[in-house]
């Protein structure tokens, strides 16, 4: 049975002082999570303030298990780049 499973982060950019700077770092995780890991992300909360952001990461699988792995990579992938900026992570399965 397929299975879709998104993750949720959300951050805190404290060194971000205008929304430009806020969407270098936002733009520099989509980025690098599309290509690293061949998944869906958009920022998905917060695009009007400049030192908060939400941003969701889709895959879809024929397997759960497989889809539970590339979404545990894109979180330790994405704790690393962020590191304190991270300041919550949930996981939703949709099928």
């Amino acid at each position: 049975m397929p299975a879709i499973g998104v993750i949720i982060f959300e951050l805190r950019l404290d060194e971000s002082h205008s929304l430009k700077d806020k969407r270098h770092y936002v733009k520099s995780l989509k980025d690098r999570l599309r290509s690293k890991f061949n998944v869906s992300v958009a920022e998905i909360d917060g695009q009007d303030t400049w030192q908060r952001s939400v941003v969701a990461v889709a895959t879809v699988s024929a397997d759960q298990s497989h889809a539970a792995q590339v979404l545990e990579n894109v979180e330790r992938d994405a704790a690393s780049l962020l590191g304190r900026m991270l300041v919550g992570v949930s996981t939703e399965w949709l099928a």
